[in-house]
């Protein structure tokens, strides 16, 4: 019998364990072709994960020392449970075939990626970290396939798994030259010892990078991106920009910078080129886009160029307010994706232009695409402003005056395509009249995303309070 510790490291894991069990048997006595119940049952379970994990406390490391359920993790489990519940109640009201026929593979498959960024988020351990990376990893390709008679879906898929597959390749390849090096798969071993003695150390911890970098779609490790937004499902889409991000970035938190010290500062000109990087070109290459989930797809790698900053800080502060950014992005991004999928519902497309005139045909929701589009902007009061603001801080206390001269300037440029899609809102006529129709579930999510911008810009204190207490433990 396992004793109350472990049980209370793993509270989280096996109270999603015991929803999918259900998941599955609830879709094994479903009789009929429309099995969407499966998806209210999903929805609630993780709901209330979602109310638990808020009660849950930091318990001591189980599996020695493999597996810690410490602050950072509960906080990014916290995040993921939120922004897959809106991703969950935001796809209920979609009545393609496909999804209507294989509701329950669809919820199933991204119970399962869940489960595999709980994993990750408390992982201390190579071996386990590398399993968790892929628990996560293969229902994604899945998922981005899952409208599988659409050719494009498939293409996409295909890119994704076999990008994916590279990126796993390199991981473990790097990973693997850590062992060697530090005889060791435990990270508090690994912290201890010093890249800049161990050249097989640091080696391994630079072909690592790479392979998160490809997980985080840093540039030039995007490439998968854009088609894959694109063709797969919305909804899906809005939570795969989110979700699978946040627990890349606290699995670079635990290798580069829980517990080495000083030396964390060896990675700061790595990630601070990287992140320059990104930021160019995820906002250049966002410029000309037509499909407005291209579009988002970009801007979505120009923002993890912005975490990448406040990573590149290598303090307290730059981890605290990458989670802070995180937090931000999950409903500025979501909603955005979410609105995109209320239009492209009513008009049957994607592009910019099918958004003309729609302050005069559902204000409302205009209104709610102008202020993710303003928090993505990092306009002034709202969420997103915030979080550039506070990686910028982060950034200039480490004295990278340079790179937040570059955030700077490419925030301005990412205003132009924000501000084309708000635009065609408020300025363009409409091509044809009648309000946009929105599923009542659909509307619910995107709402909780306003909250969610709203609040956080109006007071964001107590989450950055929250986001600094469980990043000073790394340091």
């Amino acid at each position: 019998m396992p004793g109350p510790d472990v049980v209370r490291a793993f509270v989280l894991e096996i109270g999603l364990g015991a929803l999918l069990l259900l998941v599955f048997v609830a879709n094994l006595g479903i009789r009929g072709a429309d099995r969407r119940v499966v998806g209210w049952i999903a929805s609630w379970g993780v709901l209330v994960l979602a109310f638990t994990s808020f009660l849950v406390r930091p318990a001591p490391p189980a599996l020695d020392g493999m597996f810690v359920q410490d602050g950072l993790a509960i906080f990014a489990k916290r995040l993921f449970l939120v922004a897959t519940f809106i991703g969950l109640l935001a796809s209920l009201g979609n009545a393609q075939p496909a999804f209507v026929r294989r509701a329950g593979e669809y919820h199933l498959l991204i119970l399962s990626s869940l489960l595999g960024m709980f994993v990750l988020a408390s992982a201390r351990d190579l071996i386990l970290l590398f399993v968790a990376f892929e628990l996560m990893s293969i229902p994604l390709y899945v998922l981005s396939g899952f409208l599988k008679r659409q050719e494009e879906a498939v293409e996409a898929a295909l890119k994704f798994f076999l990008v994916g597959s590279v990126s796993s390749a390199v991981l473990a390849y790097g990973l693997s030259f850590v062992y060697g090096a530090v005889r060791s798969t435990n990270l508090a071993t690994v912290a201890r010892a010093s890249a800049a003695t161990e050249p097989l150390l640091a080696l391994g911890l630079l072909a690592a990078f790479a392979g998160f970098a490809f997980k985080i779609a840093a540039f030039p490790f995007h490439m998968w991106v854009p088609d894959t937004y694109e063709a797969a499902s919305t909804p899906f889409v809005a939570w795969l920009s989110v979700a699978p991000k946040a627990a890349g970035f606290v699995a670079l938190f635990r290798v580069y910078l829980e517990g080495v010290g000083d030396r964390a500062a060896t990675w700061m000109p790595l990630v601070a080129g990287l992140a320059t990087l990104t930021i160019v070109a995820g906002n250049l290459m966002a410029l000309p886009q037509q499909n407005t989930k291209r579009l988002l797809a970009y801007s979505g790698i120009a923002h993890i160029g912005y975490m990448l900053v406040g990573f590149a800080a290598a303090s307290a502060s730059g981890v605290a307010m990458v989670l802070f950014y995180l937090v931000t992005y999950v409903f500025g991004n979501m909603g955005a994706f979410l609105v995109v999928e209320a239009v492209a519902r009513s008009e049957g497309s994607e592009a910019t232009t099918a958004f003309r005139g729609l302050a005069q045909r559902s204000p409302l929701l205009a209104l709610a695409m102008l202020i993710f589009l303003l928090s993505l902007g990092g306009i002034p009061f709202v969420a997103g402003f915030w979080a550039k603001l506070y990686v910028f801080w982060a950034a200039a206390s480490a004295g990278l005056y340079w790179l937040v001269l570059v955030g700077a300037v490419l925030t301005v440029v990412a205003l132009f395509y924000y501000l084309v899609v708000a635009k065609r809102m408020y300025i363009e006529p409409p091509e044809r009249p009648g309000r946009v129709q929105v599923s009542a579930t659909l509307a619910l999510a995107v709402l909780l995303c306003v909250g969610g911008v709203v609040v956080l810009g109006v007071y964001p204190k107590p989450l950055v309070m929250a986001a600094l207490r469980v990043s000073a433990p790394l340091f």
